[in-house]
């Protein structure tokens, strides 16, 4: 262990959990409501996590008392690559049905996630879940979490569909072993569960006997389609293409966006090139560059145990020849290859098969009913009229693959009748946008997020227009908290949770692309004076902005002290 310390309580935790049982199974038949604290580290490992719905919290019982906390639990489907069939698909939307809060959810990370579940409709939510042939088995916790993948089905090139079954190949050979999971979720209801006498362990090659010191993030990507942020993954696999097939990949290492605003030492990160590897190594040398970080990543503080972290302390030299050491021979330099362009897949695309797909825009991947918007019924009713297989992007939306000819008319048509717009009818801002869920189900979030967005992206166009920039690309991502689910540290736009009352951090100077980090240009920015705060620099970007140039490339070049000096002259002009 690089760093001497104590091991933190959830290191300790983990050492004693049986392989990530604990009590979670006596928990779970029990009459409560809610896990115990130490039992709720533990199920994120198990694609869980326990919140509350702060709406309610505190409100008041017919009597006058308190009703406390209303506990329920996000439910986290871990999908490499986002491959969702149709049938998967509509499982999903009966599950938020029956169990949820009617709603569906498209992460980040290409995942579904089902929220408002409580605690005595889990274990029938995960046996629906893996009966589907999905499973939330490492969607969260201490150990890779789902592997991304650029979702465009293009099917007439083999380089996507390389990059695709690389994806299935890391995260199969990356998961736990563990049958903790199976034991506590698959069993049928008179299903008995091991006593801690009769438990025996497996082997666990990768992770041992504790896991990984925090959660750890994989990526592939193209240099000229950077859909998946690969700057912003602990590992990263930016495929090398050449004449028409992936050669290798240059191994990124380091990413990770995080941050604790009052602990100095802690700070977000892109991801810096480590390497050059071939197809036939990728796995192996995934394998090595997650035990380099098992043994040597921080347990003693978990705010400074990713591996971006070790990463910082050691210098690539030093990482990259103790990977070598692990991989048991030496790599090469990495290529002079760099992320170049990014899309979001969303409108008709050709399909290379005869066939098309189409890209649907999911605000802020909220899968839902609302007024005139039926995003939930409208994807039901064609999913269940076509029944094509879909994929989930990066950006939260999703792609329905495998469109005849013949069936675009009548797809387009049901689209507009449940009031789902297509690209053509979205502006750039919000194409590029995201948000995590925030307020009120994360028991993390500062402030709220994706219940905010939509309406500052709605002001936002209208400034854009005033200053005819409604056609540039600009991305914005928001959270309701520092710890950067929405990757809010490196697009052109960066809003982050920092007080309650909807107070603000605004970073500036990433892009759309995600290859650098932006600067922190405002700090506990009322929620009111966010778009007064950008529309001077967006006046600013209108008239000085170099040809081509995005933007996050303009405030990057500006840097801070000269976006703030325009911005007070053109507030006292105007």
């Amino acid at each position: 262990m690089s760093e001497a310390g104590k091991p933190s309580h959830v290191e300790e935790l983990k050492i004693g959990s049986r392989q990530l049982r604990g009590t979670i199974a006596e928990e779970l038949s029990a009459v409560a409501d809610h896990f115990e604290s130490d039992s709720v580290h533990l199920l994120k490992n198990h694609g869980l996590y326990q919140q509350d719905d702060r709406d309610e919290r505190g409100q008041k019982a017919d009597d006058g008392t308190s009703k406390g906390k209303a506990y329920q639990f996000m439910v986290r489907t871990r999908i490499p690559g986002g491959k969702v069939t149709a049938a998967q698909f509509l499982a999903e939307l009966d599950l938020c049905d029956k169990y949820g809060n009617g709603t569906v959810r498209i992460t980040s990370r290409q995942g579904f996630q089902l929220h408002g579940v409580v605690k005595s409709g889990l274990k029938a939510t995960i046996r629906a879940i893996n009966d589907s042939k999905l499973t939330t088995l490492a969607a969260c916790g201490d150990v890779e979490r789902n592997v991304m993948c650029c979702p465009a089905p293009i099917k007439n090139s083999p380089v996507r569909i390389q990059m695709q079954d690389m994806a299935d190949r890391i995260a199969e050979h990356l998961k736990p072993k563990t049958t903790a999971y199976c034991e506590i979720w698959l069993t049928d209801e008179n299903g008995e569960q091991q006593n801690v006498s009769e438990f025996k362990a497996v082997e666990e090659p990768i992770y041992g006997a504790t896991y990984l010191p925090r959660k750890f993030k994989t990526a592939i990507s193209l240099p000229e389609d950077n859909c998946v942020d690969i700057h912003s993954q602990d590992l990263g696999f930016l495929a090398i293409v050449e004449q028409g097939q992936i050669v290798g990949y240059n191994v990124l290492v380091g990413g990770g966006q995080g941050v604790t605003p009052s602990v100095k030492k802690t700070f977000p990160a892109a991801a810096k090139p480590l390497t050059f590897v071939t197809p036939d190594q990728v796995v192996a040398v995934a394998e090595a560059i997650v035990k380099v970080q098992r043994d040597n990543g921080n347990r003693s503080d978990r705010k400074i145990a990713r591996m971006k972290y070790l990463i910082a302390n050691w210098g690539i030299p030093a990482f990259k020849a103790k990977v070598e050491e692990y991989f048991g021979r030496s790599l090469p330099e990495p290529k002079p290859i760099e992320v170049t362009g990014v899309d979001d897949h969303l409108g008709w695309h050709e399909q290379g098969d005869g066939n098309w797909f189409l890209g649907v825009n999911v605000e802020n991947g909220r899968i839902k009913d609302e007024g005139d918007l039926r995003i939930k019924s409208g994807l039901r009713a064609i999913l269940s009229k076509y029944g094509m297989n879909t994929r989930l992007t990066p950006l939260q939306s999703l792609i329905l693959c495998d469109i005849k000819p013949e069936q675009r008319a009548d797809i387009n048509q049901i689209l507009k009748q449940h009031g789902i717009k297509q690209a053509d009818e979205l502006s750039f801002l919000r194409r590029y946008s995201i948000a995590c869920p925030a307020w009120p189900t994360c028991g993390l979030s500062i402030t709220e997020s994706e219940r905010a967005l939509p309406g500052i992206l709605d002001v936002m166009e209208v400034e854009l227009a005033k200053f005819g920039l409604t056609k540039e690309v600009i991305s914005v991502h928001m959270t309701g908290c520092p710890n950067g689910c929405a990757r809010p540290y490196s697009p052109d736009i960066g809003l982050v949770g920092r007080r309650q009352g909807e107070q603000y951090m605004l970073y500036l100077g990433g892009n759309a692309i995600g290859t650098r980090i932006g600067f922190l240009y405002a700090d506990y920015l009322p929620k009111e004076e966010i778009i007064s705060t950008l529309s001077p620099l967006f006046a600013y970007f209108k008239v000085e902005r170099q040809p081509g140039e995005t933007f996050g490339d303009f405030c990057h070049r500006q840097g801070k002290e000269n976006l703030e000096a325009y911005a007070t002259s053109y507030c006292a002009q105007v």
